[in-house]
């Protein structure tokens, strides 16, 4: 079978960008919402930007991405770094067509994990060779909402003018251009 014959169709955003989108955001959140309320609060599509959740059980329908994204991903593994990416995100990020639109990720955390303190974000950034943003504790504070809004539309409108190199970024690029040719 083709490549295309196994692709999926892009997934539904949570919340619609209400401007031109400008880029995509991808974010898991466990079932204590902490995540969750913290993309809330930064209210992204407000600001252009198409926001999706990762799925918490495995029998809700996966996520495809067929766009460019940063991730904004919790921290788990009680401070055992080799635990600190949830496997839902393992297994959004296992799938080619997922991982070939990473361009960044943000990390939330607990302090209280000491070296481990967001340590996905270290994982994700070091497996995908993609830039690490920003972290956070917990829910984050009024300022991370604020420094992750300004800091998310600075590095799309980088990503726009080309002044950010992410690897893999160009076949990216091209295979979408594919796919548009081929629908």
């Amino acid at each position: 079978m083709s490549t295309e014959a196994n692709e999926q169709a892009s997934s539904e955003p949570e919340y619609a960008a209400q401007t031109k989108a400008i880029g995509s955001v991808v974010y898991f959140s466990s079932v204590s919402q902490n995540t969750a309320r913290f993309i809330a609060n930064c209210e992204l599509n407000k600001l252009g930007m198409n926001v999706y959740r990762l799925p918490l059980r495995r029998s809700d329908p996966a996520l495809h991405i067929h766009e460019p994204y940063v991730l904004v991903v919790p921290t788990y593994g009680g401070g055992n770094p080799k635990k600190a990416v949830p496997m839902q995100v393992k297994q959004f990020l296992n799938d080619p067509a997922n991982r070939m639109w990473i361009r960044g990720v943000i990390a939330s955390g607990n302090t209280n994990f000491g070296e481990a303190y967001c340590a996905a974000g270290d994982t994700i950034s070091a497996k995908c060779h993609i830039p690490y943003l920003y972290r956070f504790e917990l829910m984050g504070t009024p300022e991370d909402v604020q420094a992750v809004q300004r800091g998310l539309v600075k590095f799309f409108a980088d990503l726009e003018a080309g002044k950010v190199d992410v690897p893999g970024m160009q076949e990216a690029i091209k295979a979408n251009e594919q796919r548009a040719l081929v629908h």
